[in-house]
């Protein structure tokens, strides 16, 4: 079977180019910041920075907005869950010294008010929230991009608080304030040129080929989320395990915490799937079992604060160094503890063997698979980025006695 070559569209074609979600925009050969494809693609957003647009933020006459992000940055991680649709990115005060609105190029700002006047009137949203564009530095060599989806501000199940928070960061002893933003990508598949054209000389942005998505958004806030689950279910090795050093690291530091006494990872392995699932409730933590694992019984609440629904789960946690796969073994003893109605979790600094995966899978166990990559990645999005910072956290959480 001939796989179809993703779609990739040439430098010199970019000025007429569509947006087409998940499609690559190739970036120039000259060697300078002319070879940017976003400022030859969206004319007058510029060529540098995470935010770009066309107008001024302090002036609220912002057109279209840009996000751009490199995935690079662990201190800042942007976020796109495919699942959901949500997007979460990173304002632009990112070091000490300097007011949570003082950036310089108004990022923030930006931020602040297109938020607050997505929670207002029709007119508010109107006038007051540009089509943001999210564009993510593609995996490969040189200048080329991704278009990832049109954004618009807040999600369908946020709260306000959830949407648009400040939130310390320290560097060096210094504390200082950011944003973390949630969007939702909307399902609208390609952004004509037409009306790209349309916003950037000044027009309405409901007219000139408006997509359906962001009318309905506009309007009445209605939200359309792009949803895209996985198809690729089973994980190799690699997809599990940081690829980065710093990713590495972290893990190491866990397992070197908890070393000679990993059944005491147990309580580790619970705050991290508290992090994941933060409507975890109670969750008690059993004796230690034959083989080196500890065991915990918990509930998952649904449901309003008035009328709650708890789900019962068992939980499994493994220290395991990152050549030693978690197996059928294993995964067989928690699968044997779940009644009917429950569900599983099964924590690991490593990985998970390809028949592990196979059989929850096509036996539709009830089974979430938590690896060491996902660890290192739930840490990052709560702030913990660095190895000091993680070191600091078990130090403070689980104090060795």
């Amino acid at each position: 079977m001939t796989v179809a070559a993703e779609p990739h569209i040439a430098f010199e074609d970019l000025e007429t180019a569509d947006l087409i979600v998940d499609a690559l925009y190739a970036g120039g050969s000259n060697g300078h910041s002319g070879d940017d494809p976003i400022a030859r693609l969206i004319k007058g957003v510029g060529n540098q920075g995470g935010f770009r647009y066309k107008g001024s933020p302090v002036k609220q006459t912002v057109r279209v907005a840009v996000l751009y992000t490199t995935g690079a940055d662990v201190d800042w991680p942007d976020h796109l869950d495919m699942d959901t649709g949500t997007f979460t990115y990173y304002g632009d005060n990112k070091r000490p010294g300097q007011d949570l609105h003082g950036t310089p190029r108004g990022g923030n700002v930006l931020l602040r008010d297109a938020f607050a006047a997505s929670h207002g009137s029709e007119a508010d949203r109107l006038t007051g929230v540009p089509p943001f564009l999210l564009f993510e530095k593609a995996a490969s060599s040189g200048r080329a991009v991704r278009f990832r989806g049109l954004l618009a501000p807040g999600g369908p199940t946020m709260s306000p608080d959830d949407e648009l928070a400040a939130i310390w960061r320290a560097t060096s002893g210094q504390r200082f304030q950011n944003y973390r933003a949630r969007f939702t990508v909307l399902d609208h598949a390609r952004i004509s040129r037409a009306w790209l054209e349309h916003l950037l000389s000044g027009g309405t942005p409901l007219e000139g080929g408006c997509p359906s998505a962001w009318a309905s958004w506009v309007k009445g806030r209605a939200y359309t989320p792009l949803l895209a689950p996985a198809t690729t279910v089973i994980r190799s090795k690699a997809d599990q395990l940081p690829d980065d050093g710093e990713g590495q690291a972290i893990l190491e530091a866990i397992r070197e915490h908890f070393r000679g006494r990993e059944s005491d990872f147990e309580s580790c392995a619970v705050a991290i799937w508290r992090l994941i699932a933060p409507r975890t409730g109670a969750c008690d933590v059993t004796r230690p079992s034959r083989d080196g694992g500890r065991d915990a019984v918990g509930q998952y609440i649904l449901g309003p604060t008035a009328n709650t629904v708890a789900i019962d789960f068992a939980l499994e946690a493994k220290c395991y160094a990152s050549t030693n796969s978690v197996g059928v073994r294993e995964v067989s003893r928690l699968i044997s503890r779940i009644r009917h109605r429950n569900f599983g979790v099964l924590v690991t600094t490593s990985y998970f063997h390809k028949q592990v995966q196979e059989e929850v899978h096509e036996d539709g166990h009830p089974i979430a698979l938590v690896c060491g990559r996902d660890i290192v990645d739930v840490l990052r999005q709560h702030g913990h980025t660095r190895l000091g910072a993680v070191r600091q956290w078990l130090e403070q959480s689980f104090p060795q006695t």
